[in-house]
């Protein structure tokens, strides 16, 4: 291969790597370069098998580039790439969530969020409040959070989950308007089902439910669907009153016992439940209203304009238009969409499944690195308005929909990245005396930023580096913030090399910390414990501050003394 064509190689390398680069807000990977370099470039291909050998450290080069001098670089080598990364940051920003329905036909735009308060919030719990949140914000319109909490037995309310998802909403960067518990309007349920009774529209039934479902699936009617009013009353008030066992007694909505839909013939509204209630305000009650029966009331008593539920609960619209027909309302607007599935987790994302994972000690709470809950990623550092950005992205699809945690990841990355210092952490690590150079490195505080100064990092006699940073003898390395040194008798002898060693010679950057004056550090990450030490100017951090640990990734500095704690954020 000739110098001309070895010299446009690396030219179309170092193009490709920085817009790779600069595109995902992330380092660039080989791989990623080499197919899309051979396509476009048919020349290269007779010598296929020396290309990725000269495409490698270019592609190293650019990643020990920072964002700016990434930018710098193409808009030089390629400015139409740059300007079209540019482009889709731009169109990106705009609003990603379709307009509401008829927002027009009602004066305030009026939502809710129904949580059952059976645990904490997973990731995908958080899709409600970001999109009606952002849709409260959008049209200046009303927020409410309703806890669905009628079930105490098959979703049992945890007592504890009530405040952590208020807080979960605001850790989201959002206030409900209103609060209020279904378990404390049972009076009101009973009301409305007693005006029912009185419209003709439901009626007790103490057919054994399997019974019932085979007269249900003939399209056949209930012995007990033409009851007169006043028994149909009376029988209604002994369950109020607890007078029935749990499968005795059912109130039924009256339908049409031939609709196509046997999901909708006749459905259940309440039922007895002997087990009571967690929250002591509810313990004595006994007769408890189904979901569609529970919701569908409220929705209309607080005025709700716009529903957002998910595609597996057509059928309670459907039932809940009975009853408003009924009653004589109007239904609200109802957009239904698919549900989330999310990666890079091998926890499912369950309530009860995370829930049973913490009891028996798999995972040490709500707030482990490995569950995919939002207390964990609070933990971890990651922005709520971050995760509300990379939600709002899926849309309102009535397809299922994957929420990559490298989405979340590049929205948090966009919001901490230029206010985060960074340091060194060293991982397993391998120490060298250090022969000749200086008394100590001074590395930027921040790359972006030469204002910020620098740190100031004592050498002493030796450091510490990662093993896979080790060179082989005789081979050099450049440890950042300090200079290059020589791989030499198992020590790092300074050679005193310019930075055009890193630039034309292809000598790796590594980081590294002092052998003697760092600082333990245990670094929580979503695979568990990782030990090592860090520079010493890291005791000076507070809890809950974040550091980016230059070429292993974000952090949040959980505690700090004469060792530290700190949870993995992202890369």
């Amino acid at each position: 291969m000739d110098d001309d064509l070895r010299e446009r190689i690396e030219r179309e390398a170092e193009t490709s790597a920085l817009y790779n680069a600069l595109k995902h807000d992330n380092e660039a990977q080989v791989g990623a370069i080499l197919g899309p370099l051979m396509g476009e470039n048919p020349a290269f291909r007779e010598h296929g098998d020396q290309v990725a050998g000269i495409v490698a450290p270019v592609v190293e080069r650019v990643n020990s580039l920072t964002s700016a001098e990434r930018r710098e670089q193409l808009a030089e080598l390629d400015p139409d790439r740059l300007a079209e990364i540019d482009a889709e940051d731009d169109e990106q920003d705009e609003q990603t969530l379709p307009d509401l329905p008829n927002t027009d036909a009602y004066d305030q735009i009026r939502m809710r969020l129904a949580p059952n308060p059976n645990g904490p919030w997973h990731i995908g719990n958080a899709r409600m409040p970001a999109v009606i949140g952002t849709y409260k914000d959008r049209y200046d319109g009303w927020m409410l959070c309703r806890f669905d909490d009628t079930d105490p037995v098959t979703k049992r309310p945890d007592l504890d989950a009530y405040d952590a998802i208020l807080d979960a909403i605001d850790y989201l960067g959002f206030e409900p308007d209103e609060v209020i518990r279904a378990s404390d309007r049972l009076e009101t349920y009973y009301d409305h089902a007693r005006e029912l009774i009185e419209l003709d529209g439901a009626y007790t039934c103490s057919c054994p439910a399997e019974e019932f479902s085979e007269l249900k699936n003939a399209g056949n009617p209930c012995p007990h669907r033409d009851k007169d009013r006043a028994t149909i009353s009376e029988e209604f008030e002994s369950m109020v009153a607890g007078e029935y066992d749990p499968g005795e007694m059912v109130l039924r909505v009256r339908t049409d016992i031939e609709h196509k839909n046997p999901a909708l013939r006749d459905w259940a509204a309440f039922r007895m439940i002997d087990t009571p209630h967690p929250r002591e305000e509810a313990a004595d009650y006994r007769c408890w209203p189904i979901l569609d029966f529970q919701s569908g009331i409220d929705d209309h008593l607080t005025g709700i304009t716009h529903i957002i539920r998910g595609i597996d609960l057509q059928d309670s619209a459907r039932r809940q238009q009975f009853l408003y027909d009924y009653f004589g309302w109007e239904y609200p607007e109802v957009i239904h969409w698919g549900h989330v599935q999310l990666d890079a987790y091998d926890v499912k994302m369950s309530t009860s499944t995370i829930k049973g994972l913490i009891a028996e000690g798999e995972l040490d709470g709500w707030d482990d690195p490995r569950a995919p809950t939002l207390a964990s990623l609070r933990q971890r550092g990651i922005r709520g308005d971050a995760i509300v950005a990379a939600l709002t992205a899926l849309g309102t699809s009535t397809s299922d929909v994957d929420v990559a945690m490298s989405a979340i990841y590049a929205e948090n990355r966009e919001r901490i990245d230029d206010n985060t210092d960074r340091a060194f952490f060293v991982r397993d690590g391998v120490e060298k005396v250090v022969v000749g150079g200086p008394d100590a490195g001074e590395p930027p505080v921040h790359p972006d930023h030469e204002e910020r100064g620098t740190r100031h990092i004592p050498v002493s006699d030796a450091v510490l580096v990662e093993p896979d940073d080790v060179p082989a003898n005789g081979k050099r390395v450049w440890l950042k913030g300090y200079g290059c040194v020589r791989h030499n008798r198992d020590a790092f002898e300074f050679t005193g090399d310019g930075i055009e060693a890193v630039r034309e010679d292809d000598v790796p950057v590594i980081h590294w910390v002092p052998a003697d004056e760092n600082v333990p550090l245990t670094l929580q990450t979503m695979n568990g414990a990782i030990e090592g030490h860090a520079e010493p100017g890291v005791r000076e951090y507070a809890p809950d501050d974040l550091v980016q640990f230059e070429r292993v990734g974000f952090v949040r500095i959980d505690e700090m003394n004469d060792t530290g704690i700190a949870y993995f954020t992202h890369p």
